[in-house]
């Protein structure tokens, strides 16, 4: 399992990575990807859409199952990655390179990990 230190992870396995202007990528770990298996379709939300910390904006199916992921900041949804919604597969393959939203003026942020604390996390629950 990867853990870049430069990111933040909640407890429900999301990641965000925070950019100089007030905006913020969010994607899935790879620890999240690694239990839902195959992932072969993603759900995402639209342009200008609220993100509430804590609160599903997402869901992803996998051979598995459906899962919803939450957003780590609350905030508005500035950009979302297409290019998940034709290829899921890069959710697997590059985790923390495959975001779903680019959130715009954050205003709150759910309780945050830094790498070593969510890789103790996911120690405790494996």
């Amino acid at each position: 399992m990867h853990f870049p230190k430069e990111l933040k992870y909640t407890k429900t396995h999301e990641w965000v990575r925070f950019t100089d202007d007030n905006t913020a990528y969010i994607g899935i770990t790879d620890y999240a990807q690694d239990q839902l298996g195959d992932l072969v379709f993603v759900n995402l939300p639209a342009e200008g859409d609220e993100l509430t910390a804590g609160e599903s904006f997402a869901d992803v199916e996998s051979v598995k199952a459906v899962s919803d992921v939450n957003s780590p900041v609350t905030g508005t949804v500035k950009q979302v990655n297409e290019e998940l919604a034709d290829a899921p597969e890069k959710m697997n393959e590059a985790p923390y390179e495959a975001w779903f939203v680019l959130a715009e003026g954050i205003t709150g942020t759910a309780e945050l990990m830094d790498a070593e604390a969510y890789e103790a996390f996911v120690a405790s629950e494996g």
